[in-house]
């Protein structure tokens, strides 16, 4: 059976396993390896599980005990940790900041919105997201296609996030206050303006054209200055959603080639220039 990414989101359910340890993120800064023993006497596991058609909201489902397994059959479905090492920190977990979703918000009455708020946001009334990340101009939760300037303004002198006022700066701003000001916001763009790319649309693929490489990388800089303006800090971006992805929406094809020149050549000094 085949889904698109809407179905697989209705359809999809999840379940999450933490072990009873209380084992923080920052025991895991460096990778490492480790020749303590490790033992699973004594030790439970909570399963906490979000699940569609269910009240579940990663509610508490279940304790578990570990217990000898032995070698799985190939039709057992397994997760093989090793706590002898160590990986990378996780920066954090959270959410997509869309239009869609500041729409949505929007029409909610006052004590609902501030119920989603405490229930996403809050460190102590609810799952504390601390990662969040927002659309540069319109992406597929969008109600509608739009940029940050006028057709063709190489130069981006009618540059605005004027549209974003309406919905989803309000939107970021109360999601931030809620956080206690501490969400690490990162942009990225599903596609450039239509003109700067070679099929002329915002939608469907395309790539973007050479000789709008320095434009779309004042492009990002404007926005984050924008955002910035507005008091919400924009902690980092990416170049391009889905770079090999051509879609029926907002969509823009990179090599990987292609991106690391655009950063190297264009975005990075771009950047690093306008500090």
């Amino acid at each position: 059976m085949k889904l698109d990414r809407r179905d697989f989101l209705v359809a999809s359910s999840s379940a999450l396993v933490l072990t009873k340890t209380q084992l923080s993120a920052a025991e895991y800064v460096q990778p490492s390896e480790t020749s303590e023993p490790f033992s699973v006497e004594g030790k439970e596991v909570a399963v906490y599980t979000t699940a569609d058609n269910s009240n579940h909201r990663l509610s508490a489902t279940d304790t578990l005990t570990f217990k000898h397994l032995g070698q799985p059959l190939e039709t057992q479905i397994c997760v093989f940790v090793d706590p002898a090492k160590r990986f990378q920190t996780i920066l954090g977990v959270g959410g997509a900041l869309t239009d869609a979703a500041a729409e949505t918000f929007a029409k909610l009455p006052k004590a609902k919105q501030r119920e989603i708020l405490n229930a996403y946001f809050d460190v102590n009334d609810g799952i504390g997201y601390t990662l969040a990340r927002t659309n540069i101009h319109s992406c597929d939760f969008s109600s509608g296609s739009y940029t940050y300037i006028n057709e063709g303004d190489k130069e981006l002198q009618s540059f605005t996030v004027s549209h974003d006022k309406q919905f989803r700066i309000p939107f970021i701003q109360q999601a931030l206050a809620t956080a206690g000001g501490k969400l690490t916001i990162f942009g990225s763009p599903w596609s450039p303006p239509a003109f700067m790319k070679d099929n002329n649309n915002m939608l469907h693929g395309g790539k973007l054209k050479r000789e709008f490489y320095q434009s779309w990388a004042n492009y990002y800089t404007k926005f984050i200055k924008a955002y910035q303006q507005e008091g919400i800090p924009i902690w980092g971006i990416t170049i391009q959603n889905e770079p090999m992805a051509t879609q029926t929406w907002e969509s823009c094809i990179y090599s990987a080639e292609e991106e690391r020149d655009f950063l190297k050549n264009y975005l990075g000094p771009t950047m690093n220039n306008d500090e």
